[in-house]
């Protein structure tokens, strides 16, 4: 196997890979967990909540893979090359990213059978747990999937949405040592972007990538086309992010058909950008693009220009198709696609999920240790940290093997 050496040339390639931990994610010892993982595993983008001490986590789990790194590779994992981009989402207006679910448990009946527990994929909705005796919802688990909205039989959940603040995003940008940001929008709210544009503008020149996160909708493209003037000129690389079907990942095989669908249409229209998949993305996902010859594939003539001509492709004005190059979908280092193909794909629930087993075991043995000062990481258990980048792996290497 062949692995792609830094994060914006895996984007150049098509072979970019990006983890979502959530943007309304706060459960910090899973947030470095899964950075952690999925660093190891090959990961080029690794997106947290603009939350300074989410940010925090992620950046420490950053550090412990660079050391960790050769022993990865050694181990047939990674690629060796750079960290990849650490990223924040933000938002313009009302999104199921950015919200969380309530509701008080002294209302619930003593006679319901709790079906909301158990379809949480978080595991934040609990009662009466064993350490505090606490019932409701965990904040700092909740990622606002809204899966138990519809299956309160009474009706008690509801959810509490925020907005991206201007002022406290500048700051946290130059402050953090974040490379990148995604800006989550929806059809109809150019007005709001645009302010939030203009509050970040004098900042994104700092930034290697910027994405727009956009759910399908009745006049999408002539929207981005509209961001798209908006925005540039734009330094940075530029993404398209698709969200076929926002955090569904790990229902089943057919929420990928979501984002790939919407991913074609984007493709279609020949936007200035890269186009990235997410919103239903799972094990499925690389398949489907495969079969539908939507992912590049990487020729061995290929693997020696490729090396030769790194310093070219990492820079994103050079390789970005929006200042200069065919709207594709994706540049070319190598030569411009015969066709449109998707640039990489972003996983969040579904990748959270893959790894649940080994955070549950990381949160017993939190709970059950007898020095209470003392936290358990996951470098310090050597084999679930193995079992962990061995998971992440399997969905990272879907994208990242040579073809």
């Amino acid at each position: 196997m062949t692995d792609l050496l830094d994060p914006l040339l895996s984007l150049n390639e098509g072979h970019w890979f990006k983890l979502i931990c959530g943007a309304s994610f706060q459960h910090l010892p899973a947030v470095r967990s899964l950075t952690l993982a999925y660093t190891l595993a090959g990961a080029d983008c690794v997106d947290v909540a603009a939350d300074p001490s989410v940010i925090a986590a992620a950046k420490e789990a950053l550090q412990v893979a660079t050391r960790l790194r050769r022993d990865a590779k050694q181990r047939g994992f990674g690629n060796g090359g750079t960290s990849p981009l650490l990223m924040v989402s933000l938002n313009d207006g009302e999104d199921p990213h950015f919200r969380k679910a309530e509701f008080n448990p002294t209302e619930c009946p003593a006679t319901c059978s709790r079906p909301c527990e158990q379809i949480c994929p978080a595991q934040a909705i609990v009662f009466n747990n064993t350490t505090d005796h606490f019932s409701g919802v965990i904040s700092q688990k909740c990622y606002g999937c809204g899966r138990c909205l519809p299956i309160c039989p009474y009706d008690k959940i509801y959810t509490k949405s925020y907005v991206s603040t201007p002022g406290a995003i500048a700051p946290l940008i130059l402050s953090t040592g974040v490379d990148a940001i995604e800006i989550h929008t929806s059809v109809g709210r150019l007005a709001e972007f645009k302010r939030l544009w203009q509050a970040i503008s004098p900042w994104v020149e700092h930034l290697k990538l910027v994405a727009i996160s956009c759910p399908n909708g009745e006049g999408m493209i002539d929207y981005l086309r509209a961001i798209y003037d908006a925005i540039t000129p734009l330094k940075s690389a530029l993404i398209w992010q698709t969200d076929g079907r926002p955090m569904s990942g790990d229902i089943g095989d057919g929420t990928t058909l979501a984002a790939v669908k919407l991913g074609q249409k984007v493709l279609a229209a020949g936007l200035p950008g890269y186009v990235q998949l997410a919103g239903g993305t799972n094990s499925y996902t690389v398949t489907k693009l495969k079969a539908m010859g939507m992912v590049r594939r990487v020729r061995n003539e290929e693997l020696g220009v490729r090396s030769k001509s790194t310093p070219h492709a990492l820079n994103p004005q050079r390789q970005s198709p929006q200042v200069g190059k065919p709207a594709h979908g994706a540049g070319s280092s190598v030569g411009t696609p015969s066709s449109p193909f998707i640039a990489g794909v972003a996983y969040g629930s579904y990748a959270r999920v893959l790894l649940s087993p080994i955070l549950d075991q990381l949160e017993v043995r939190e709970v059950n240790q007898t020095n209470v000062k003392a936290s358990i990481r996951l470098e310090d258990d050597d084999v679930l940290l193995w079992e962990a980048v061995k998971l992440a792996h399997s969905l990272v290497s879907q994208l990242k093997s040579q073809q």
